[in-house]
């Protein structure tokens, strides 16, 4: 009789099997076809606007083709610029449908950071959620919302739906920015994409802020910038 696999050995190779196959599995154990998942990105910006993203997955129509394409999927966050971009297509055609909401950084000022991200989160799910589908959130719960909902602690590297959305939104975000450089250069904002890095407050100090900063982040080192 064969010996069988010592729990480190079967956590070992839990650790190898592609992330994307597990986080799928995540989602098949709620036990219903339709699943939708919903991240954000750029909340933690200087610059630039917020950006989230729902993706619905029909989980009975991801055969093993589909999920094989998806076997990379991860929190976007593991994945370089090119491996994003790699995969945003691939989340594309096997999604049954994706939405994405972006809130500039003139709305974020007046509505203040949380309330406009629950508002896009409730939004982009609006725009995929049928009849059914069960609305997974990274890490939070939206108001005034009629599917059921449920808030995933690091649900980017647990919910293949939630995975999914992250990748959508970052990758709508990055080509945002990279724009945006085109149009206000000397921010370097294709490099940065609008966080807070030495590059970035030396831009400020040097060149003021540009229509795409936002006043009323609350960062000690934004505050310490000539702004006015």
């Amino acid at each position: 009789m064969p010996v069988s696999p010592s729990a480190a050995n079967r956590k070992a190779a839990r650790r190898k099997r592609p992330a994307g196959r597990r986080l799928v599995q995540h989602d098949r154990r709620l036990g219903v076809r339709l699943v939708a998942g919903a991240d954000e990105a750029g909340r933690g910006c200087l610059a630039g606007p917020l950006v989230a993203a729902a993706v619905l997955f029909d989980l009975h129509a991801l055969g093993a083709r589909e999920v094989r394409a998806l076997s990379a999927l991860n929190d976007s966050k593991q994945h370089t610029p090119e491996g994003r971009e790699a995969l945003y297509p691939v989340v594309l055609r096997t999604a049954v449908k994706v939405c994405v909401v972006s809130r500039c950084a003139q709305g974020i000022d007046e509505r203040g950071l949380h309330r406009t991200n629950l508002a896009a989160l409730r939004d982009a799910l609006r725009g995929v959620a049928r009849p059914g589908t069960i609305c997974l959130i990274d890490g939070f719960r939206v108001a005034d919302f009629g599917h059921e909902q449920r808030a995933i602690v690091d649900g980017d590297a647990t919910s293949a739906a939630i995975a999914a959305a992250s990748i959508v939104a970052k990758v709508a975000r990055d080509r945002f920015m990279h724009r945006a450089d085109e149009r206000h250069p000397g921010w370097d904002f294709a490099a940065h994409v609008g966080y807070s890095t030495p590059e970035h407050r030396d831009a400020i100090q040097r060149l003021g802020v540009s229509p795409l900063h936002r006043m009323s982040f609350q960062s000690l080192a934004y505050q310490q910038l000539p702004l006015g």
